[in-house]
């Protein structure tokens, strides 16, 4: 009841969906450009560095848009970095057998991702009474979800039913409407981000908000490891629908997560729940280093993900209020980027102990991410406390 009540509100709907449609190419890419260049008779091995180069260029893209929006605004922003990144997707579509195009038209498309996560939360104080603000946060963290189930499922489609180029066609289609359906919107138009100093560090100068960064990239880490874990469980082990149906009730776990977390009026300071809620993540994920049945592992990939939506919705209301002013929507990007930076160094420890070590390994190496994220909230929780107006 909490979440309908929470779509009635103006804009709310149109900018969740916006940003969820333009934020799909980010689920499209990597598989995307990887059949296209295999269509193209690219090796592997090209193939990887083309993929990794995008993955680089959209973590360290994300804070330097999020500080352009912070001086310039979301609109002014916003739609020139979605021409640009469109105009790489369609330069590896178009010339996938030049490996300068590509490599090009991937940093082009990496590097100019519009920052439409951080937007939208920049948003939400300004477009939901404050009482409702975390139920908004619980409500994006869920939907985000929603994009890697849906992305990869439309390159499979459009793979298909005509060619791999045409995922990437399609993807830049995506960011470019998504995205004009948020920049055009009156609160996307309006925003300016409040009167402040941002110095050389913007958000970087406050250390509490620094150590709320640094463990995302062990929840980041956790999520990454899994991914490849799940994929060698699911061939060892008969399970329905492959690794994609235990990922899809993962993101489907998270999806609930969120909107029950959404739905209670809590009691506990933010930087507490955020605590208990990274301890539930880890114990979930040690758990998966158990020899058990596909119905159980079923049953444990929903459990991670209840954890999951519910962290980010707690790490993104007290980004919003420990970042300095006029630096709001750079500490979002650098959320963004370094959860990345923590998936992509766990799906890289979990394939390197998977080849060595075997799967409890990788397993417990997610689990180790989950509980650092823990353990360094729990340090720095003193320093989490946000202000009663916040």
């Amino acid at each position: 009841m909490g979440t309908w009540t929470l779509l009635r509100f103006p804009y709310v709907l149109r900018l969740l969906l916006g940003t969820l449609v333009g934020r799909l190419p980010t689920g499209m890419a990597a598989l995307a450009i990887s059949l296209v260049l295999r269509e193209a008779g690219a090796a592997y091995g090209f193939v990887g560095f083309a993929a990794g180069t995008y993955a680089v260029a959209s973590a360290a893209g994300g804070p330097v848009l999020g500080r352009l929006v912070d001086r310039l605004g979301q609109t002014r922003v916003l739609l020139p970095s979605a021409v640009l990144a469109g105009a790489g997707f369609a330069a590896i579509a178009a010339a996938p057998g030049r490996p300068a195009v590509v490599i090009a038209g991937a940093v082009a498309a990496g590097a100019a991702t519009p920052p439409l996560e951080p937007c939208l939360r920049a948003l939400w104080p300004r477009i939901v009474p404050p009482e409702r603000l975390e139920s908004a946060f619980a409500l994006d963290s869920g939907a985000q979800e929603l994009i890697f189930v849906t992305g990869p499922l439309l390159v499979a489609a459009c793979a298909g039913a005509q060619s791999p180029s045409a995922a990437l066609w399609l993807a830049a289609f995506l960011g470019l409407a998504g995205t004009l359906v948020v920049a055009a919107a009156p609160p996307s138009r309006a925003w300016t981000p409040p009167v402040g100093s941002a110095g050389w560090l913007g958000p970087l100068r406050s250390g509490p908000l620094v150590m709320l960064l640094i463990s995302l990239v062990g929840a980041g880490a956790a999520v990454g490891g899994l991914t490849i874990m799940v994929v060698s469980y699911a061939e060892r082990n008969p399970v329905p629908g492959g690794a994609g149906a235990l990922l899809a009730l993962n993101a489907g776990g998270a999806l609930v997560g969120a909107l029950v977390y959404g739905g209670v009026r809590w009691q506990a300071p933010p930087r507490r729940r955020a605590v208990l809620l990274a301890a539930g993540l880890a114990t979930a994920y040690w758990l998966l280093c158990l020899p058990v049945p596909p119905v159980a592992m079923a049953a444990l990939m929903a459990v991670t993900g209840l954890f999951l939506a519910p962290l980010l919705a707690v790490a993104f209301l007290l980004v919003d209020g420990l970042a300095p002013p006029g630096t709001t929507t750079e500490a979002f990007a650098w959320l963004v980027t370094l959860f990345a930076v923590g998936m992509a160094l766990g799906t890289a420890i979990g394939g390197v102990l998977l080849q060595h070590s075997g799967q409890t390994a990788a397993a417990a190496a997610g689990a180790a991410g989950a509980t650092g994220c823990a353990l360094v909230l729990l340090a720095a929780r003193r320093g989490l406390r946000l202000q009663p107006a916040t």
